[in-house]
Formats: C-alpha cells, structure tokens, sequence
C-alpha cells in the first residue's frame, strides 16, 4: 500500500498491479492477458501479434490530432532472480515490494522496475482523461531479457507512428541514442568421471555475497564474477594439493553478472589441513582485491558425504585452463565516445554435473566486427579444448543518430526544465530500438527513463524523485510532439 500511495499515484499504482502479475521471460502468458484485459477496459483498440507482443492504441487528445504519432515502447518480461535465502516462488507470488527513503526495493527479489516502471508510464497515460497527447500506439514487447524475440517478430503492420519513445534507460539525465547489440555463447562437452579413491575428504564451497549486475550496464564497475572466481580457486589449488571436482552450479541468467557459485570437491584426507589452510589465504587474498567493490565476498567451505565419482584429471585441466583463458569483462573500449564501453563477454553459467560440462556466456558490442571478434575469443577457447560451441540469439546494436529531430526537441527541453544539459549517450546494453529500427525504417528513436540501480539483481531499486522527474519529463514531451507535415 505505501508503494500504491506515492506520486505521481497513477503511475505507482500502475506498477502495483503489474507487479502483482508473474512476468518470467519466454513465460508471459499472465502478462499478456493482463495488458490485453487493461487496454479492452478502456475501451481503447487492443491488438496482440501472433508472438505474443501487444499492441494498444489511443486517439490524440482534442487540439492535438495534427501532431506526428508516437509510439510509447517498454518490455513486459522481467528477470527473476532471488537471493539464495530468500523463499519465494515466482511462478505464483507477486514482487513483494517496499520503500527505504527515496527508493522502492523488493524483498529478496529483483524489483522488475527494468521495465515495468516504462510499462506502468504507458499505462498511466492510456488509462488518463487529462493528459494531452498525440495519437499513441503503445507497443508492449516479450522477452527482452532472454533473446529479443518481441522486437524479432514484431509484426510491423500494427504502427504507422514516426517517432519511437523507448522508456527503458536507466539514468535519468541520459538521452539514449545508440546500443549495444549482442549474442549468446553455448558450449557443451562431456567429461570422463571415476570413483572417489579412499581415505578421501569432500568439501562444499559456496561462493556468495557479490553484487552481480547487469551484464552490460555493470560489466565496467570491476565486479567479481562468481565463475571466475570458482575457476581461480580451482586452478590455483590444483597447483599444490590433489583436488578433484564432482559438481559446479554458477550463475543463473545469460544477462546477469554471476552473484554466487557452489561446487562440491574431493581432496586426499591426508591434504584436508592444507586444503583448508590453502581456503584461508585464497579468501584473504580475494577480499583485499574486491575490498572497494564487493565488500560482503565470501567464500564458505562446508565438509560434506562423498560423491559416488569425480571428474578425472585431464578433464579437469582441459576445463580449467579454459575458462582461465577465455575473455571476461570488458574486452575493448569505444574509441569515439568516451567512457562507453564497445564490446565485453560475461561468462553467465558454469555447470558441472553427471559428466556434462556446459556454459553460458553472452557477448555485448556496439560495433559488428567486434562482436564476432570477442565471440571468436570464446568460440576458439572452448573449441580448442574439444567441446561443442553454438552461438545463437544474435541481435543488432542501434547505430546513433545525432541528427534526430526528437533528440534536438528533447535536448532543448531537458535544459529548459532542469538547468542543465541532459547526457546524450549511447549505452552498453541491449535495447530494442536496434532491431525495431529494422522492422520500421526511417523511425526517429530515442530512450530515456528514471534512475534504476542493480538492475538483473536482488538489489535492484528504482528511485522515487527520480521516477517523478521522468514522468514529468515524458508528460512535457507528449504534449511538444511536432506537427505532421507529410
């Protein structure tokens, strides 16, 4: 209820409503009657594509017909992830939602503010007698999160609008006009085990505490990634004690830097005092390199039952030395637009289990070339130890247009209303407007939203003056949309 009271109301309780519907990428069965219900009660026309993306349009509001139409575009799917301790089920539960000072967070969960906030502004507009407008097609895509496939399939036929407002930006001084494109790295391969000799100790080790992030927005913050940081512990001890590996469970999502990793090993009981001495000191060493940035890393070692078998050495080397080698983070800096990171590899999952070794790793990059040259870098590293490599889901980035018109009215306004210049910027991530470009040519495009921190994570928050800032700033905007010349 204290989230439903906040202002603007309309837009809150928007976001209420939307949260209290379980909205999982490639699971938006509940989402897209929900939008489709919403759009009929307003009597307003209400189409759904043969893909599941939903289309609904509003009349321009009197003296307002002769502007250009806008379409208003968010994403319905939202990521799921939950902290390890945290008991909740997706699948049936709507976010639990709270306010801590200037910002609305979820209990344990992620918030699904990326992109429910840009949804719930749509609707708050649809749903409005007040606000003036140009005619609106409100475009609401699925799985953005896990493939794009929405804006992939979009049946163009639906919109006849020329100007694109993609709500999906998360900095509310940024004015987006370009992104990364991207494409998902898989690999497969099958290990030899053998049985856990005698005289053998098994341990558990968990890796928990870091803050992951979005994979692209985050991946130039320095944040440890929990698979690498299994992998170092792996090879590094592997160099004085006789460790062996039964199980590996990394990551979660393709597009999440990894929080957490568990692993079951064996060691010779005669080495177990070395091995948890070796543990100490590993962890020593990582959290006086990630002091700044992952202040709560941990790294627990449990003993635990033996495992029936383990993974044989060779294997063991041909898998460790290549996720050692293989590119993790930022790969290359933009050399035309500062700070902005062109192309980057996020090794999302590891697995380990039953003699099947598999990986998910997605690579990002503002620029075509460089985006196969890092999927290369990851393809030849795992090809080179054997396994099956497949890359799939490869999606454009969005090629900036400094000469938009409706980047030149925003710009003007932006200063007007705040008093300063607002940040336009290109961004590593994978927004839509990329492959909506290729579906509606010649579209004027532009994103912006309000301030979102640790999107793809638990910590996930959106910020509430920000949220207000945005919305004020969309609502001026609708109202300043040029007239239609043609």
């Amino acid at each position: 209820m204290e989230v439903n009271n906040l202002e603007p109301q309309e837009l809150w309780s928007s976001f209420v409503k939307l949260n209290a519907v379980p909205r999982a990428s490639k699971k938006e069965e509940r989402v897209i009657a929900f939008m489709v219900s919403f759009g009929n009660d307003l009597g307003l026309e209400t189409v759904t594509d043969r893909t599941g993306n939903v289309v609904i349009k509003k009349p321009a509001t009197p003296g307002m017909e002769d502007r250009k139409t806008v379409i208003l575009q968010s994403h319905l799917d939202m990521v799921h992830q939950k902290n390890s301790d945290t008991a909740f089920n997706f699948e049936e539960q709507g976010i639990e939602m709270f306010v801590d000072e200037d910002w609305v967070k979820a209990k344990g969960t992620t918030l699904g503010a990326d992109n429910g906030i840009g949804v719930a502004a749509i609707m708050a507009v649809l749903a409005s007698t007040t606000i003036q407008h140009p005619a609106l097609e409100a475009m609401f895509t699925i799985d953005e999160e896990t493939g794009m496939t929405g804006a992939k399939e979009l049946d163009p036929a639906n919109f006849s609008g020329t100007i694109l407002l993609n709500l999906d930006t998360e900095e509310d001084d940024e004015l987006t006009i370009g992104c990364a494109g991207g494409i998902d790295t898989n690999t497969h391969y099958t290990y030899q085990q053998e049985t856990v000799k005698a005289l053998s100790t098994a341990f558990e080790i968990t890796i928990k505490g870091l803050k992951g992030g979005h994979s692209g927005m985050d991946i130039h913050k320095g944040r440890a990634n929990a698979n690498k940081l299994m992998n170092r512990l792996f090879f590094t001890a592997a160099q004085t004690i006789g460790l062996q590996i039964s199980t590996i469970n990394g990551g979660s999502l393709r597009n999440a830097i990894p929080r957490e990793s568990a692993a079951v090993i064996v060691v010779p009981t005669a080495e177990k005092a070395a091995f948890e001495e070796f543990i100490k000191e590993f962890t020593a060493i990582i959290q006086e390199e990630y002091q700044t940035v992952e202040p709560a890393l941990a790294i627990v070692l449990s003993e635990t039952a033996l495992p029936a078998q383990v993974m044989v050495n060779t294997d063991f080397k041909k898998i460790v030395n290549t996720i050692y080698a293989m590119p993790n983070g930022v790969f290359r800096m933009s050399p035309d637009i500062e700070d902005l990171v062109e192309a980057s590899s996020n090794l999302a999952r590891v697995i380990v289990k039953d003699g099947r070794f598999i990986t998910q790793s997605l690579q990002r990059s503002s620029v075509e070339s460089t985006k196969t040259d890092v999927s290369n870098a990851i393809r030849a590293a795992f090809e080179n130890m054997g396994s099956e490599v497949s890359q799939d889901g490869d999606y454009p980035g969005w090629k900036p247009n400094p000469d938009s018109d409706i980047l030149r009215l925003m710009v003007r306004m932006y200063e007007t209303a705040f008093g300063k210049a607002a940040q336009v910027d290109a961004c590593h991530a994978g927004l839509e407007c990329g492959i909506l470009g290729g579906h509606l040519p010649g579209m004027d495009m532009i994103s912006f939203g309000p301030t979102i921190r640790g999107a793809h994570s638990p910590d996930e928050r959106v910020q509430i003056s920000s949220v207000q800032k945005f919305w004020g700033f969309l609502l001026s905007v609708l109202k300043e949309i040029p007239k239609n010349t043609k």
